[in-house]
C-alpha cells in the first residue's frame, strides 16, 4: 500500500497530478480541493494517498489532508459509492462542510452533489452519521482547507476545455459543464480558477 508520496508536482492536469518522486512519476487524482491547495509545476509536494487495486488498473488517490483522506475511505466503504463519486464529494465539499452537513441531515445540499440523487444522499446521511462518530464528533466541523495555490495559466492549453475536462471526470453531465463554464470564464482566469467558480456556481 502506497499511503505517502513527497516529491515535485511534474505536470497538472485536473483532476490528475503527476509527481516525481525521486524519478518515479506517479499519476495521483486528486480531490479538487487538494488540487488547488497544491503548488505550482516544480514545488514540492505532499500528499496522503490511498491506493485502489481493480482488475484493469491500479488507482492511485491523493489528498493534502490526513483528514480528507481518511474521510474518502469511509465515503467508499459506503452502499453505492465508489472511488469516483468519492472523490466528486470531496471535490464540491471541504471535510467540514460535509460533515455538518451530516449532522444537520441537510439532504439538499448533498443531492446537487454530481451522481448524488436522493436515494444516495439517504443512504449517505444514514451510513455516514455512524462512521463519522468514530472520528469524534467535532473533529472535522469547520475545518478548512489550506490557502488555495493557483498555478499559472500554459499559453499552450485552453483553461477552458481543461476545466470541462475536469468537472465531466468528477462526474458532471457535459452538457451542465458547457453551460457553467461559459458562465464563469473569463479570459484572465486559468483552469483551476475556471473549475472553483464553476464548483460554486453549480452548488
Amino acid at each position: 500500500m502506497i499511503g505517502r508520496l513527497t516529491g515535485l508536482v511534474a505536470a497538472k492536469q485536473p483532476p490528475e497530478i503527476l509527481i516525481d518522486v525521486a524519478g518515479v512519476g506517479y499519476e495521483v487524482q486528486c480531490s479538487m480541493q487538494s488540487f488547488y491547495a497544491l503548488g505550482e509545476i516544480g514545488a514540492k509536494a505532499v500528499l496522503h494517498t490511498h491506493l485502489v487495486v481493480r482488475e484493469d488498473a491500479h488507482l492511485l488517490f491523493g489528498f493534502v489532508t490526513k483528514e480528507e483522506r481518511a474521510l474518502f475511505r469511509q465515503l467508499i466503504k459506503a452502499n453505492g459509492v465508489g472511488p469516483k463519486l468519492a472523490l466528486a464529494i470531496l471535490s464540491n465539499m471541504t471535510v467540514g462542510q460535509f460533515v455538518q452537513a451530516v449532522h444537520h441531515n441537510d439532504m439538499s445540499t448533498l443531492v446537487k452533489l454530481p451522481g448524488v440523487g436522493k436515494k444516495t444522499a439517504e443512504r449517505l446521511l444514514v451510513e455516514m452519521r455512524d462512521k463519522l462518530k468514530d472520528f469524534g464528533e467535532q473533529a472535522f466541523v469547520g475545518l478548512a482547507m489550506p490557502e488555495l495555490a493557483m498555478a499559472p495559466q500554459e499559453a499552450a492549453m485552453d483553461p477552458k476545455d481543461d476545466a470541462l475536462a475536469a468537472l465531466i471526470a468528477l462526474g458532471y453531465k457535459q452538457s451542465q459543464a458547457e453551460t457553467v463554464v461559459k458562465k464563469v470564464a473569463k479570459a484572465d482566469m486559468n483552469s483551476e480558477a475556471i473549475i472553483r467558480d464553476a464548483l460554486k456556481a453549480m452548488l
